[in-house]
């Protein structure tokens, strides 16, 4: 059998890229922002699709998200491990392999939406969102602390197809 190549994207130089249109009625935030984290919304909480807003075209309300799996960007993170009676209670210090999760919760800051907390402050699961991977060779770990921060970190999403 020949082998063919019969989309572009097949030939893209990091494997499928998958840069999807999305309503925002379809998104968590309807309010997205370029540069920004986004989560997909699903059926069951948790398993949401999570990605990054490339673009946005607000007269048909749709974002360009990259929900490729394996891309880097740098985010906001907050080292918020757990949450009681619906405010934070505990943070750790963020390095490179923690788990980032999309967190709507509404104690988090302004603009901030990935934590490193499976729970909201609610209790309800958050969807996982990627790894806190080394930015460069001279990126400095650990970030935070024991005290409430947001940091900055590159994190490889999980993306869709994981």
């Amino acid at each position: 059998m020949t082998e063919t190549i019969r989309h572009d994207y097949e030939v893209s130089s990091k494997g499928t890229e998958r840069h999807w249109p999305v309503p925002y009625a379809r998104m968590t935030d309807a309010t997205p922002t370029p540069t920004q984290p986004a989560e997909l919304t699903a059926v069951t909480p948790g398993t949401e699709i999570g990605g990054t807003v490339l673009t946005v075209d607000a007269a048909l309300s749709l974002a360009i998200v990259d929900v490729s799996c394996g891309s880097i960007y740098y985010h906001y993170v907050r080292n918020v491990r757990t949450y009681g009676g619906g405010v934070e209670s505990a943070w750790g210090a963020i390095n490179v392999g923690d788990r980032v999760y999309y967190d709507d919760s509404a104690t988090m800051p302004d603009g901030v939406k990935l934590s490193t907390s499976p729970l909201d402050n609610i209790g309800g699961a958050n969807s996982l969102f990627g790894t806190v991977v080394l930015r460069n060779p001279t990126d400095v770990f650990p970030k935070g602390g024991a005290t409430a921060s947001t940091q900055s970190c590159a994190v490889m999403q999980r993306g869709a197809g994981a």
